[in-house]
């Protein structure tokens, strides 16, 4: 062990004193920046021109640098210029005085109205400076200064860069920077001092002088004079002589009818505060020579009047309440909540209604009896009238809807309640009504809302109004809980929906929307098939084709259901609408034996002999000149169902379904039976209404394409036209064949319904009881941003400012995308809703401005239009010029509002 220790103490520690300090590690680190940015050497640009710190384009690139353990951020401001050429002026610029120090002397940009601090201090172009990296640290102590600006100033000598370099000391919001610029025999020191109080001797411009000459220690005598830039600002805070224009919403007026502040249907607008907080006038002398002016604490040149420059700028009030983006934002707020209707309101009105009907026969019986359906008339206490005494039941007397406002939404929203018309008529009379095109009535396909005439818009917008003004969220669910009684009110006794298009649900709009519309959907069929019952029996209507009545037949029996209709005084309808309401559809076929008398079973085959032995049923007219191709009859079209509408809710639910089955065989003749059933169901009245047909006969009407024909030369030589099934067709064990071997010949008004209206309505209405507030504001939020960006727009037309057009394109464009997923997130939700809030804000300073400046008054068409230009500028612009000063006629006005102000004060 001895031994081997031996070595060991001969070891001795060298001291390396080359190695590089921290200090010198962290100049070597600022070069290093330097020469990376490629600031070295002295690069001239083109003289500044006037107003370009404001116009013109400013880039930073920042880095990361270290100072033992403390971090600097470096920054290297400048301003974005074209590049010059520089051949032929190398040797006259390598004794130029920097390029900082030239901008120091240049007059041209000595007040700009937005730009970094040093900018508008020293009117430098281009600028480093070192900061500590995070936010929190700060350069306090003195020692700690005097090295970084030792370190900066070694690391410019080293390096030969001309650009400043600036160290930030003391704490961030104090804004204290000291730097230093070098060039070739030349040094720039810029230095900094904070007082608390400003010296008498330095409020006037021959004390600013004299701390201007004793700091530059010029050895000439006497001093050249001195040329001098002045701006006085003044800041006008006190605008209570002018009123604010916004008119405070008016609560009563909607429930005494007026037309108000807040009329159902009718968002509002505007800021409740004023939205300018401060004008700032700033009175400039652009350019002046020492001994021109005299300014001391005795006498002052200086009126501001008399200043041959005048300038303005606006502050705007940090974020001003307004009445649009509060309502938004209010109804966003639901969307979070948890509560359901029940937990809301209390106790059920279903459940108590179910409690009543204890007895279950009562529940089989009601089932299974037809109802009545009313014809008495419509009005909105009959509407509500029955649910009002179940809700206060267990509600009390109290509600959080009074009656007066419940009314007034409820006639709103279905204005057919109060007409004296019945309730259909005004449907279908809205129905027939062409929709208006243009570019604010399509906005619902691209936020996939409601048009803005729809029931659906409508609710959003009562919804949002109830929530701001008239109980919060209980308002909402009460509302909501009488809207959806309103909706079995009329699924029960066949009243239409109004407000909503007829047809299929509209896949562009919001699911909601889409339920309304197929509740409406199975109100007219279910209409139709009630009426049908009443005017004739469904073999009476039979009766009326003869088999071999063609198109005549067919005429001569709808004149004369006409005349039936007309003598008992009912509406006559069209032939589409008669024609779907005298169909009855059952759901399953109790007549077997008579199917069986027909020579059904015997027609599974495709159309024998017996087949055309049958009597037609279900024609709806003759298909041109076609006929059969084995008996020769014409061929028919026949009545048939209309496909089932679906919503997309439904529709995923039936891709998820088909999907499942997978792609075994099995699966997939399964899917193909599935998707098939309207396929059969025509066929079926193919076959009712022409007995003796084949399949070629169904496929030339149904899929002409599939049935090809080509001229062929017979046996005697003529050439005659023959036709065959499609490839497709032929195919073993193909759909369309095994499913018109399983049709048989049943007209559509006894087939199995395709679109079960009852079960449909049920599933609709189950839907809409089962919503939470929190659902139904999520479904409705993309209307109630649609009709903001409308009012927006509506606003924004009578005020005409560009910039706002430009945000509003923005907001429809960020709309769109974000609307269109099914479960937005609250984040992008909130953005959009901003962008609409800062939108309103400015259209609000523009009524404000417009206000203070009296634009409305002017008398003159030249200085209207004038102070019109001057208005909008001063929203977009950070400054504004007067034209003409204080001599001008905004200057004038300014005058006033300042003179005015300290009359007040």
């Amino acid at each position: 062990m001895a031994a081997d220790s031996e070595p060991e103490s001969e070891v001795f520690e060298i001291t390396d004193f080359t190695t590089a300090s921290e200090w010198e590690r962290f100049i070597s680190k600022v070069e290093e920046v330097l020469n990376d940015w490629k600031l070295i050497g002295n690069s001239l640009g083109k003289p500044l021109e006037k107003g370009i710190f404001t116009s013109g384009t400013w880039e930073e690139r920042s880095d990361e640098i270290s100072f033992a353990d403390f971090k600097f951020s470096v920054t290297h401001h400048y301003l974005v210029q074209e590049s010059t050429d520089k051949e032929g002026k190398d040797e006259e610029s390598e004794d130029a005085i920097p390029q900082s120090m030239q901008d120091l002397l240049c007059m041209n940009n000595d007040f700009p109205p937005r730009a970094h601090c040093l900018v508008r201090w020293y009117g430098l172009r281009e600028f480093v400076v070192i900061a500590p990296a995070a936010q929190s640290d700060a350069v306090l102590s003195e020692s700690k200064c005097n090295l970084l600006l030792s370190s900066i100033s070694i690391a410019l000598g080293n390096t030969g860069c001309q650009v400043p370099l600036f160290v930030q000391i003391h704490h961030r919001w104090r804004r204290m920077y000291m730097g230093e610029c070098q060039g070739p025999g030349v040094r720039t020191d810029f230095e900094m001092v904070h007082l608390r109080k400003v010296p008498n001797q330095y409020t006037h411009l021959s004390g600013l002088l004299d701390i201007f000459k004793s700091k530059i220690g010029c050895p000439l005598t006497p001093l050249p004079p001195v040329s001098i830039a002045i701006r006085l600002t003044y800041v006008l805070q006190d605008w209570q002589q002018y009123f604010w224009p916004q008119q405070p919403p008016d609560i009563d007026a909607l429930v005494g009818g007026e037309v108000g502040g807040l009329e159902f249907g009718k968002l509002p607008f505007g800021a409740c505060e004023d939205p300018i907080s401060e004008l700032h006038l700033a009175t400039t002398w652009p350019h002046l020579t020492e001994g021109i002016i005299v300014d001391n604490d005795v006498y002052s040149d200086l009126d501001p009047v008399q200043a041959p420059h005048w300038s303005v700028r606006v502050r705007k009030a940090d974020n001003p309440q307004c009445l649009l983006g509060d309502f938004v934002t209010e109804f966003l707020k639901i969307c979070r909540r948890k509560e359901s209707t029940d937990e809301i309101l209390g106790r059920s009105t279903f459940e108590e209604e179910g409690r009543e009907v204890a007895d279950i026969t009562h529940a089989l019986s009601k089932l299974t009896e037809p109802a009545p359906v009313p014809i008495h008339k419509l009005s909105v206490s009959n509407m509500v009238h029955t649910a009002k005494k179940k809700i206060r039941k267990h509600r009390g007397e109290e509600s959080p809807l009074n009656n007066d406002v419940l009314n007034t939404i409820l006639l709103f929203l279905f204005p057919d309640a109060a007409s004296e018309k019945p309730p259909d008529a005004t449907a279908s009379i809205d129905n027939s009504n062409p929709p208006p095109e243009g570019e604010d009535y399509t906005l619902y396909n691209q936020f996939k809302s409601a048009p803005s005439d729809s029931l659906t818009y409508k609710l959003a917008l009562c919804l949002c109004m109830i929530n701001f003004y008239h109980g919060g969220l209980k308002g909402v669910a009460h509302l909501w809980q009488e809207f959806v009684l309103e909706m079995r009110f009329r699924w029960e006794n066949n009243f239409l929906i109004p407000g909503l298009t007829s047809g299929p649900p509209d896949l562009r709009c919001c699911l909601l929307h889409q339920k309304l519309q197929m509740l409406n959907c199975c109100i007219e069929r279910k209409k139709a098939r009630d009426e049908g019952k009443k005017t004739s029996p469904s073999d009476n209507v039979t009766n009326a084709y003869p088999g071999d009545a063609g198109k005549a037949g067919s005429q001569l029996g709808l004149d004369h259901l006409r005349d039936t209709e007309k003598e008992k005084g009912e509406v006559v309808k069209s032939w589409d609408s008669w024609s779907d309401s005298e169909e009855e559809f059952f759901e399953c076929l109790s007549d077997t034996e008579d199917l069986k008398g027909n020579g059904q079973e015997s027609g599974k085959k495709g159309g024998p002999k017996e087949m055309a032995n049958l009597k037609p049923e279900g024609r709806l007219h003759q298909h041109g000149k076609l006929t059969l191709l084995y008996n020769g009859e014409p061929l028919y079209i026949p009545v048939t169902q209309e496909p089932a509408p679906m919503t997309e809710d439904l529709l995923e639910e039936q891709s998820e379904v088909l999907a499942k089955l997978g792609t075994s065989a099995e699966g997939a003749h399964l899917r193909a039976r599935m998707q098939s059933a309207c396929l059969l169901s025509d066929m079926e009245s193919f076959k009712a209404a022409n007995p003796g047909c084949f399949l070629e006969d169904f496929v030339r009407w149904y899929s002409p394409r599939d049935y090809i024909e080509e001229e062929v030369t017979d046996e005697q030589g003529n050439v005659v036209l023959k036709g065959e099934l499609s490839a497709r067709m032929k195919i073993p064990s193909n759909m369309w064949v095994e499913a018109w071997e399983t049709a048989k010949p049943i007209p559509a008004r006894r087939q199995r319904r395709l679109f079960d209206d009852t079960r449909e309505a049920e599933k609709v209405l189950h839907y809409l009881a089962m919503q939470k507030p929190a659902d139904l504001a999520r479904h409705l939020l993309p209307c109630v941003i649609h009709a903001a960006v409308l009012k927006v727009k509506e606003e924004e037309i009578l005020e005409n400012i560009p910039s706002v057009k430009k945000i509003i394109k923005q907001i429809i464009a960020h709309s769109s995308k974000v609307l269109h997923f099914p479960n937005p997130e609250d984040k992008k939700l909130e953005e959009i809703i901003l962008q609409i809030t800062n939108v309103e804000a400015i259209i609000a300073r523009a009524r404000s401005l417009k206000a203070k400046f009296g634009t409305e008054k002017c008398e003159q068409e030249d200085e209207k239009e004038d102070l019109e230009r001057f208005v909008s500028c001063l929203l977009e612009h950070p400054e504004v010029s007067v034209t003409g000063a204080g001599r001008g006629h905004a200057g004038r006005i300014i005058h006033k509002l300042f003179v005015n102000a300290q009359r007040n004060m």
